[in-house]
């Protein structure tokens, strides 16, 4: 499958997710935002930009709780902060918009 956004497509899974996350852009994630129904603030990018350092140094999506601490240390978030900006869960939306592969197993969101 092929998503389709302005200045291009990537390939992503039946589910949405991209099928390698290097091809993410910011033009994917406003495409994929779109599609779930989040419109992408100042907070919502913090979360994301934080996703795909950790995915850069670690090559694994990052806990939704190592998110949480991110946005509660650089944004005097609480720790529902995530899950508001996300509200249909952190692998859904988050995972999907910062151009993660769905993880195969995950305890949180």
């Amino acid at each position: 499958m092929l998503l389709e956004f302005a200045g291009g497509a990537v390939r992503i899974d039946d589910e949405g997710y991209l099928v390698e996350p290097a091809d993410w852009s910011r033009e994917v994630a406003l495409e994929q935002a779109r599609r779930e129904g989040v419109d992408l603030t100042e907070a919502h990018w913090e979360a994301i930009e934080f996703m795909r350092s950790f995915y850069e140094e670690h090559r694994v999506a990052p806990d939704a709780r190592f998110v949480i601490r991110h946005l509660t240390q650089s944004r005097g978030a609480d720790r529902n902060e995530l899950f508001r900006l996300f509200p249909y869960g952190y692998v859904r939306q988050a995972c999907k918009i910062a151009g993660m592969r769905r993880p195969r197993a995950w305890s949180t969101g």
